[in-house]
């Protein structure tokens, strides 16, 4: 349809979870960076494959509502942020939508979706940053990499990251240039400095810096020393993160503290954290309180049940909830954060947790060998989802409540649909906004076993509002079962559609759908499932 470098004018009618606008022509889609949903834009092709093709903005015909002006000078080429043209409810309204199509279409699933909760901050909101250091015609440069590649986009004030991140980088990159140490080169794997990582304890101030070299030691360490903590004093840990492997992958396994402490200490949900350099924490502090907050919400203890926190990090989410149960196991694969965790236990005083070194899946199958039968199950895994050996554990284990945390809602949403094979369905989906102006959108998932409690389903409609005299001649039950899978995704049976119409006060006939054995207890509609077939029955009555 298309070829590269043609110009076409389109309107933008959609975004994809990676946070690229969508021009649709004939069923054939464009994806094109930076736009918004309303756009009207002149559009370059720039790549064309069977289905698809990329482009890029020639000129904004008529801008969207959601559009706002850019103030990031490195915006279009750091691989960053990509929300940073749009309004921030417009952001938080297009993550609302990943989470519900990625539900429905990986999963096949039609639920409601709670409002999602914003970040208390859009700008400066980072407690953590990675730069990678490179020499570029003689000058020592560093800022984050271009989208899809690892070439350095040299920037020194990303919007995200404190300011103080900002005059540390500079100081460092300075360091660097004036005593001639080298900076390292992926495709010799010579050089020294690969990476410039700081962490900061919000509450506390502290920051840790951590270089991770291509050796063992950093030349002129006490001058970097002396002269870094003079400028700030606000660094209480300088860690050497030792990583001489010809790889991509940021950290190495081990480290040496030249300065200070091994950790920093932060307060998270009034909980005193431990943090070292290879230990796992949210960047947003401030949205990871009211995300661990809603979880506590959904879990509902009453100060008896027994947690298992899987993929639990250096133990915050389960910490934070350790007061108000009997037990707490969690489960962490990198020996650091573990270490951290028992610290972080023994710190706040919570004496009923045990913190345990293994991979989830290997950890969860012992559980269940150990016959273990814990009340609630938390996951928190990596981007790529849990383990189906992790979800089978699970399952067998037998809790009453899952709660998945994920920073990926392709993958919970994968999960979610294994989950439901095994006969836990999902009672709340929540995003929050852990990553304001990237695509990124955090969700906390309730799952419980068996159907949803019809009494804890809020109904958002009356039957007794409804004028439903137009419909007794309307729609035939495949046309209803028809509109519904579209719709919602959802299977409804003849059955279960009658006892809707019943409900109606529509005529269904006697006998119609009924068992013919004496005293037969029928299937009753699930509530999600009344509710679809109430709202098609509203769509024909309006047709009529």
């Amino acid at each position: 349809m298309f070829k590269k470098n043609d110009i076409i004018n389109g309107e933008i009618t959609a975004i994809s979870s990676d946070g690229n606008g969508i021009y649709k022509s004939d069923g054939f889609v464009v994806f094109v960076p930076f736009s918004a949903i309303g756009d009207v834009l002149e559009i370059k092709i720039l790549k064309v494959n069977k289905n698809f093709a990329y482009g890029k903005i020639e000129k904004i015909i008529k801008p969207s509502n959601d559009r706002i002006t850019n103030n990031c000078p490195v915006y279009n080429k750091c691989g960053g942020c990509c929300f940073r043209h749009i309004s921030y409810n417009a952001e938080l309204k297009y993550k609302t939508e990943f989470v519900k199509s990625n539900l429905k279409k990986i999963a096949g699933l039609n639920v409601p979706i709670m409002p999602i909760i914003p970040s208390p901050l859009i700008s400066e909101y980072r407690n953590k940053a990675q730069y990678p250091i490179r020499e570029e015609n003689g000058k020592i440069i560093a800022g984050f990499f271009a989208k899809r590649s690892h070439r350095v986009i040299n920037c020194y004030n990303c919007m995200l990251q404190p300011p103080i991140f900002s005059d540390i980088l500079k100081f460092i990159t300075g360091f660097l240039q004036d005593n001639h140490i080298s900076a390292y080169d992926e495709v010799s794997h010579k050089g020294l400095v690969r990476h410039l990582y700081l962490r900061m304890a919000e509450a506390t101030g502290q920051i840790m810096v951590c270089i991770v070299i291509n050796g063992h030691t950093l030349p002129e360490q006490q001058k970097f020393i002396d002269d870094i903590i003079s400028k700030f004093p606000q660094i209480s840990s300088i860690i050497l993160n030792h990583n001489t492997n010809f790889t991509n992958v940021i950290l190495g396994k081990n480290c040496t503290t030249i300065y200070g402490n091994d950790n920093i200490t932060d307060t998270l949900c009034d909980i005193n954290i431990q943090l070292s350099p290879l230990s796992f924490y949210q960047v947003n502090r401030q949205a990871a309180q009211l995300l661990y907050q809603k979880a506590y919400e959904l879990a509902q203890f009453k100060g008896d049940e027994f947690l298992v926190d899987l993929y639990c990090g250096t133990g915050t989410i389960g910490l934070s909830m350790a007061k108000f149960i009997k037990k707490l196991i969690g489960v962490e694969i990198i020996p650091q954060a573990i270490e951290n965790a028992k610290a972080n236990a023994i710190n706040n005083n919570l004496l009923n947790c045990e913190f345990i070194c293994a991979d989830a899946a290997q950890a969860a199958q012992k559980f269940v060998s150990q016959k273990l039968k814990p009340d609630v199950v938390i996951v928190d895994p990596p981007r790529k989802g849990c383990d189906n050996i992790v979800l089978e554990s699970i399952k067998k284990m037998s809790p009453k409540k899952i709660i998945i945390i994920s920073c990926d809602s392709a993958s919970m949403a994968r999960d979610c649909a294994h989950l439901n094979k095994l006969g836990y369905s999902i009672v709340s989906v929540t995003p929050v906004d852990m990553f304001p102006r990237t695509n990124h959108v955090e969700t906390v998932v309730l799952l419980s076993k068996g159907e949803i409690d019809s009494k804890k389903v809020r109904v958002e409609f009356s039957l007794e509002d409804m004028d439903m005299s137009g419909f007794q001649k309307g729609a035939t039950y495949n046309q209803i079962k028809a509109y519904v899978l579209e719709q919602t995704g959802l299977k409804v049976s003849s059955l279960y559609i009658s006892q809707v119409k019943r409900k109606c006060g529509l005529d269904v006939g006697q006998n119609y759908n009924l068992s013919k054995k004496e005293n037969a207890k029928q299937p009753k509609c699930p509530p999600e499932k009344e509710i679809a077939i109430t709202e098609a029955l509203k769509f024909f009555v309006g047709m009529i």
